[in-house]
């Protein structure tokens, strides 16, 4: 009960004064309906140090990303993960933020360009406006002077030239290595390590020395000799691929002279090598074990590795293990990888789906652009999507994509500047998966697009919460 003393001095106000407090029956609504008492608002940006992308769709404001400025602080780790169907923008999106990277001083990239048009990669527009020469992987030019990378380079440590054989001898045989054949491959490789002193050992020495193992490493395991050379004979047949094969000239040989690892922007072109192909898990397993004892130094330089079509990398178990590793590793020396796929499903579903599922988790950074609805919806279920972000996935128009940095989504619309332009839409990019060159357009149809996009997207988004919240009420 109120205190008398209370009650009477309300009845001496009120009768001094009138009642001063109105008494309403209360009101029962939806929360859809009462969130329209409120002021729209946009989730937080990322902050203002970095590279920018564009403006978020939403709110308007410049969206800015760098992993680097932002690990430690919103990012556990600093590797980003692209996905999309052709033609919405991906490439772009790729070469403008190297390029506005490249603008730091303490930046490097690495780019493995697994696309081409014209006997030339797509990043040899990018690589001549910075002055670059693409290290070009072609068998047909390796055999006529051309670029080659030595698995037994001196600057691959001996550890790393074993497990850089074993991940190139698996790849090609689809299964690992038995204890015998890795026993055969380990021995042949230090006897070619010991003895060869005056030139870069090649892979030609290793066949060789599985065809024709020394005495001395049958005795050490108390075996016959011809079964040392029973158990090396598949390792050697595999070997001699790279050596006499489809892929020979590029592996063969001492690593070509003057590819310069001090370059702001290195860019392995790899259009010529067939991309369904066993060669291609192969080249990328020899040119990541070759950048990580390279090119990886502690020297406090911010680098990013960037490999298109990687699911060649995540879709072999193998090459996975490898890039896994050098993930972790490279985390500690300040490196970014940059991983642009078509569809998840391409690798989720894969012979390396446990692989696959931990490079996904290192990745804290997530950009879709437009999928179908299905991909859509298994896309937001692997990677932890909202709803109203994967209802708005389909109607994506090329440009815009959802952002997900952490856990942190937008939906962002990428800028292009004139300068940039040229550069970035090749004439692949401008064919693949699109009917239109965006150069045909008039200035007020470009925005026009956009807005519509912009518009579509917030209905989505609208519906989408006003189904969540149709069984709630508030008081």
């Amino acid at each position: 009960m109120r205190d008398p003393l209370s009650a009477l001095s309300d009845a001496f106000t009120s009768f001094l004064f009138g009642k001063v407090e109105t008494t309403r029956l209360p009101v029962r609504t939806s929360t859809g309906q009462a969130q329209a008492v409120y002021l729209p608002t946009a989730a937080p940006g990322l902050g203002d140090s970095g590279v920018i992308i564009g403006r978020e769709v939403y709110s308007g404001k410049g969206y800015i990303y760098d992993p680097f400025q932002l690990y430690g602080q919103q990012l556990p780790a600093p590797h980003w993960l692209v996905l999309g169907e052709s033609g919405n923008g991906k490439s772009a999106l790729e070469k403008t933020y190297v390029l506005r990277q490249l603008r730091f001083r303490d930046r490097q990239v690495v780019v493995l360009d697994a696309q081409g048009e014209d006997g030339v990669g797509e990043w040899n527009l990018i690589a001549q406006e910075l002055g670059i020469t693409p290290i070009r992987l072609d068998p047909t030019a390796a055999l006529n002077g051309g670029i080659r990378l030595n698995p037994l380079d001196p600057s691959i440590t001996t550890t790393g030239q074993l497990a850089l054989l074993r991940t190139i001898i698996e790849v090609a045989m689809g299964h690992g290595l038995d204890e015998r054949s890795g026993f055969a491959l380990k021995v042949a490789h230090a006897y070619v390590t010991a003895t060869i002193t005056d030139r870069q050992p090649v892979l030609m020495d290793i066949v060789e020395q599985l065809r024709h193992p020394e005495p001395e490493s049958a005795e050490a395991m108390n075996v016959d000799i011809d079964d040392v050379r029973a158990w090396g004979l598949d390792v050697a047949l595999v070997l001699d691929r790279l050596v006499d094969g489809d892929l020979r000239g590029m592996f063969d040989g001492p690593t070509t002279v003057g590819i310069d690892l001090d370059a702001p922007l290195i860019v392995f072109d790899l259009s010529h090598i067939d991309r369904n192909s066993i060669a291609m898990p192969i080249l990328m397993a020899i040119v990541g074990v070759w950048l990580e004892h390279t090119w990886i130094r502690p020297d406090r330089k911010k680098r990013i590795f960037l490999v298109e079509e990687a699911w060649h990398i995540i879709n072999s178990p193998f090459v996975a293990q490898l890039f896994q590793r050098l993930l972790k590793f490279g985390r500690r020396l300040g490196l970014s990888f940059v991983a642009v796929v078509h569809h998840l499903s391409d690798v989720v579903d894969g012979a390396a789906a446990k692989e696959a599922a931990a490079i996904l988790k290192m990745a804290s950074t997530r950009t879709i652009y437009a999928q179908k609805t299905d991909e859509a919806r298994a896309t937001g279920r692997v990677i932890g999507l909202p709803r109203w972000a994967v209802e708005i996935i389909p109607a994506l128009t090329p440009g815009i994509a959802v952002w997900d940095v952490n856990g942190n989504v937008q939906v962002v619309k990428h800028l292009i500047t004139e300068a940039e332009r040229p550069l970035v839409f090749t004439d692949r990019a401008m064919t693949e998966g699109s009917a239109m060159d965006p150069e045909d357009l008039l200035p007020e149809d470009i925005r026009a697009a956009e807005l519509e996009a912009e518009q579509r997207a917030a209905r989505i988004e609208h519906q989408q919460r006003m189904n969540e919240s149709s069984e709630s009420t508030v008081a």
